[in-house]
């Protein structure tokens, strides 16, 4: 019974040679027998789901601390956000829907508290001591941090999975993972190659995914207007457009739509570049992807509209004042709270304390933490509350 229907689960399409294939999975670090119901990649997803790390992210900021607002992105609502636009896509391309949804819950795993702000102040706390990357963090979680299963460390995850979680790794990083893990998921960033297309695919839909709700959440925030957004070709074309058929629409509505109408151009953009590039390469395997150049990607024209959409967030909203007062909050709670648990490891949970590296161990410490965590952390060992 259980043979039959494995076999209906993995076989129930005709896949493209390209698209990565869980009955063909180059497997997991520690042998598992398979689960009778569900392919390699939707077993990921669900250990990724089930993970105590996925929880934490309701808690985890994106570009608002969690304290600033309950309506705000966050990094779960960001990591669902990309799930979605990332299955579309892997639908129209005949992708593995499963394997880009756990690639896109689980990338921001090993995100700190307060965003990229905490993320630079831990690489800074830890520069003599290999260093803070939130990339090769989540790998950290999924395969080392999680505490769930008996018999291993981690999650236990597929290489096709882990190698979509480490979108970016120092060379010095490579290194080592390479050294512990001869032709595992950091040999590529040593030979320059590519990940998987579902890989690709999650790495666009992240960018998509931020850059639209960023918009939503500036404006919602008060940081950036609507007026400012006509400095966007990109956002004010659909502005436009929207307000043509429909005169009377304005604030919240015609912000949605506009922002739906954009994303939904960047999705078909994506699809009929990427659809274009397979037919020029042609690719015969996923082994051949990776020798290729990026085959998931905007077209010319939007790959330029949307770094310009980049360039305007990064100088209104990500450089506004506001926020760069709360990111000097932000930085100075981990820095100071790294320094007290590497003063006094006691304080820190006591499995945490024995473990051997005390640097890694604070790093892992932390990066674990929401962020209203790290704030009651921080004012419990200073005495000082920095954020109202």
């Amino acid at each position: 019974m259980w043979k039959g229907l494995e076999a209906d689960l993995t076989q129930k399409f005709e896949r493209p040679p390209y698209a990565c294939d869980p009955a063909r999975s180059r497997g997991r670090r520690h042998a598992e027998a398979a689960a009778p119901t569900r392919t390699e990649y939707q077993r990921d997803r669900d250990r990724i789901v089930h993970s105590t790390a996925f929880r934490r992210l309701v808690y985890k900021t994106q570009v608002f601390l969690n304290h600033e607002g309950d309506l705000f992105r966050t990094r779960l609502t960001h990591s669902l956000e990309v799930a979605q636009l990332g299955r579309s896509i892997a639908r129209s391309l005949g992708l593995d829907e499963d394997l880009v949804e756990a690639i896109a819950l689980a990338h921001d795993l090993g995100h700190t508290p307060f965003g990229h702000a905490g993320q630079d102040a831990l690489n800074d706390c830890m520069v003599d001591h290999g260093g803070f990357e939130h990339n090769l963090q989540s790998l950290r979680v999924v395969d080392q941090l999680e505490e769930r299963y008996p018999a291993f460390d981690g999650l236990n995850l597929t290489f096709e999975t882990r190698e979509g979680i480490l979108k970016h790794c120092s060379r010095a990083n490579a290194q080592r993972l390479e050294a512990q893990e001869p032709g595992g998921v950091a040999r590529r960033f040593l030979e320059h190659t590519q990940p998987s297309l579902e890989a690709q695919l999650c790495n666009l839909a992240d960018e998509i995914a931020y850059n639209a709700h960023d918009i939503d959440d500036g404006v919602r925030s008060g940081l950036i207007t609507l007026e400012q957004l006509q400095e966007v070709a990109l956002f004010d074309g659909y502005r436009v457009q929207t307000l043509r058929e429909y005169p009377q629409l304005q604030g919240r509505r015609l912000l949605y739509e506009a922002i739906r109408r954009m994303l939904s151009a960047q999705v078909y953009d994506v699809i009929d570049a990427a659809r274009a590039a397979l037919q020029v390469a042609h690719p015969h395997s996923v082994d051949e992807v990776r020798l290729d150049a990026p085959l998931v990607r905007f077209g010319d024209v939007m790959r330029q509209s949307s770094a310009a959409l980049k360039r305007f967030l990064f100088q209104n909203l990500y450089r506004h004042p506001q926020v760069v007062e709360t990111t000097a909050k932000a930085q100075e709670v981990v820095r100071e709270l790294f320094a007290a648990y590497c003063a006094d490891p006691a304080q820190m949970q006591a499995d945490f304390a024995a473990r051997r590296d005390p640097f890694r161990s604070v790093s892992d410490y932390i990066a674990g933490m929401t962020d209203r965590f790290a704030a009651h952390e921080h004012e419990r060992l200073t005495g000082r509350k920095l954020f109202a």
